[in-house]
C-alpha cells in the first residue's frame, strides 16, 4: 500500500511521524497534507533514505542536481558532488547523467548518499537510441517504460516525467515561437521524437501504464517542465501554460491513483512574474507541491547564476513554492565542479530560508537569536546559529582583531560597544 493510500485511510505512518517532528507540526497535519495531495514524502522499497517532507506548510526544500555529460564522465567526481551537496545541506539529489554507463553511475551515486535521489528516465532512453540507432528520434516506446522501471529498482525515489508535452503543447510552441529556443533536454528530445515519428507523446497516451510503474515501485512522480523558458523574455508564454494545464490534470489523476506527485515550474522568470507563476501553478494543480527550477531572474550574469537564482528562489518560496532546484555558478557555462555544487546548495538554502521567513513566520526565530548574539558580541552563539559555521569561523580567524570582543570591520569603533556604555538592551 502506498503512503498516499495510508494517509487517505487515516493511517499515520512512520515517515509522517518523522516529518512532523522535523517540521514542528502535528502528525495529523502531515497525514492530511499527504492525503490531500499537498505534501509528498519520497521513499523507496529498495533503499533507506533520509526522510524529507515536501509541500504546503513545511520548510522549503532544496534539490541539488549532478551528473555526467558527453564531454566529462568522471564517476569519482560525481560521487564527490553528491557528498558535497549533502554536506552543504541539500534535502534531495537528482542524478541527471547524459554520458557514460548510466546504470553504474546511478548505482554509485545512490550508494554514496542518504538523500532521496531523483532522475529523468527519458534521458537514458533517448541517448541509448542515439548510440544504438543513430538518432534520438529512433527511441522505442517500450524502452522508455522499461528504463523507467529499471531506474526505479535502483532505489530512485522521485522521477521527472515529461507528460505534459503533447500535440497541443507543441502547437502553442510553434505558433508563438521563442526568443531563447527550447532549453529543456527532455522537452527537446520528446518534441523532436514526436515531430519525426508523427506520433503523440507515449508518456501522455500511456499515462495509466506509467502510473502502474510508479505504484509498483513506490516512486514519487514529478511532472516534468519540458517547455520551461530558457530566457526571461519567454516566461509565462503559451507553450509553458499549455504544458501546465496538461500536467495539472494528470497530477490530479495520479493522486487519485495514490501516486505521490509534484508539479514542476518554469526556469527563467523576471521577478515581476514570479508571484503570478506560483499562484497559477498552485491554483491549477489544486495545491500540489510545487517544484521551482531556480528561477533565473536575469540572463546577463553568467558565472554568478547561483546568486541570480537565489533571488528568484527567495521570492518563489515566499509566494508559496515548496521545492527549489539549485543553480550553480557554472550554469550556462560548464559542468559544475564539486566546489560549485557546494556553493550552489548554500545559495539556494539561504534563498529558501529567506522565503520561509515570509511563508512560515516561525523561521524568523533563528534570525532573532542571531540579532541577540551580535548585540551581545557572543561569537560562539553567532557561529552556532550561522547557516555555515565553518565558513564564518574561518573568515573571522583569518582576520582576528586585537580586541577579540569585536571584529576588524569596525576595530576600536564598534557601534555595539559604544552604545552599550549608555544603554542596556
Amino acid at each position: 500500500m502506498s503512503i498516499v493510500a495510508d494517509a487517505k485511510k487515516g493511517i499515520v505512518t512512520e515517515e509522517m511521524k518523522i516529518v512532523a517532528k522535523q517540521e514542528g507540526v502535528t502528525e495529523d497535519f502531515v497525514r492530511r497534507g499527504v492525503a490531500g495531495g499537498h505534501i509528498v514524502i519520497p521513499t523507496s522499497p529498495y533503499r533507506k533514505v533520509k526522510i524529507c517532507g515536501i509541500g504546503e506548510g513545511l520548510r522549503t526544500k532544496v534539490n541539488a542536481s549532478i551528473g555526467t555529460s558527453t564531454d566529462i564522465v568522471n564517476i569519482p567526481e560525481e560521487i564527490e558532488k553528491a557528498k558535497q551537496a549533502e554536506l552543504a545541506g541539500a534535502d534531495t539529489l537528482m542524478e541527471l547523467s547524459t554520458g557514460g554507463d548510466f546504470v553504474e553511475i546511478r548505482k554509485q551515486v545512490i550508494a554514496n548518499t542518504k538523500l532521496s535521489v531523483g532522475c529523468v528516465p527519458l534521458y537514458q532512453a533517448f541517448i541509448e537510441a542515439a548510440i544504438k540507432d543513430g538518432a534520438v528520434v529512433h527511441m522505442k516506446e517500450d524502452d522508455l517504460f522499461r528504463i523507467t522501471a529499471e531506474q526505479a529498482k535502483l532505489g530512485t525515489n522521485f522521477m521527472a516525467i515529461h507528460t505534459g508535452i503533447n500535440w497541443e503543447t507543441v502547437k502553442r510552441l510553434k505558433h508563438q515561437g521563442r526568443h531563447g529556443g527550447l532549453v529543456s533536454r527532455g522537452g527537446a528530445f520528446m518534441t523532436a521524437w514526436m515531430l519525426h515519428n508523427e506520433k503523440e507523446n507515449p508518456l501522455y497516451t500511456e499515462f495509466d501504464y506509467l502510473l502502474e510503474i510508479m505504484k509498483e515501485h513506490e516512486v514519487t512522480l514529478s511532472m516534468g517542465n519540458g517547455m520551461r523558458a530558457g530566457a526571461i523574455h519567454d516566461a509565462t508564454d503559451r507553450a509553458q501554460i499549455q504544458e501546465l494545464v496538461i500536467n495539472a490534470e494528470l497530477a490530479d489523476k495520479a493522486h487519485q491513483e495514490n501516486v505521490p506527485v509534484i508539479v514542476e515550474g518554469p526556469g527563467h522568470v523576471p521577478i515581476d512574474e514570479i508571484a503570478a507563476n506560483v499562484t497559477l501553478m498552485k491554483r491549477m494543480s489544486n495545491n500540489k507541491p510545487f517544484y521551482m527550477l531556480g528561477p533565473i531572474v536575469t540572463d546577463i550574469a553568467p558565472g554568478y547564476d547561483d546568486r541570480v537564482a537565489a533571488i528568484g528562489a527567495a521570492i518563489s518560496s515566499s509566494c508559496g513554492a515548496d521545492f527549489i532546484c539549485y543553480v550553480t555558478p557554472a550554469e550556462h557555462l560548464a559542468l559544475p565542479t564539486p566546489e560549485e555544487v557546494y556553493e550552489g546548495v548554500m545559495s539556494s538554502r539561504i534563498a529558501a530560508h529567506v522565503g520561509d521567513m515570509i511563508k512560515l513566520k516561525k523561521t524568523r526565530e533563528l534570525d532573532l537569536e542571531m540579532g541577540h548574539a551580535r548585540r551581545d558580541l557572543d561569537w560562539e552563539r553567532q557561529f552556532a546559529v550561522a547557516m555555515n559555521p565553518a565558513r564564518a569561523k574561518k573568515i573571522r580567524s583569518e582576520r582576528m582583531p586585537a580586541d577579540t570582543d569585536g571584529c576588524t570591520m569596525c576595530g576600536d569603533y564598534c557601534a555595539l560597544k559604544i552604545v552599550s556604555r549608555h544603554f542596556k538592551f
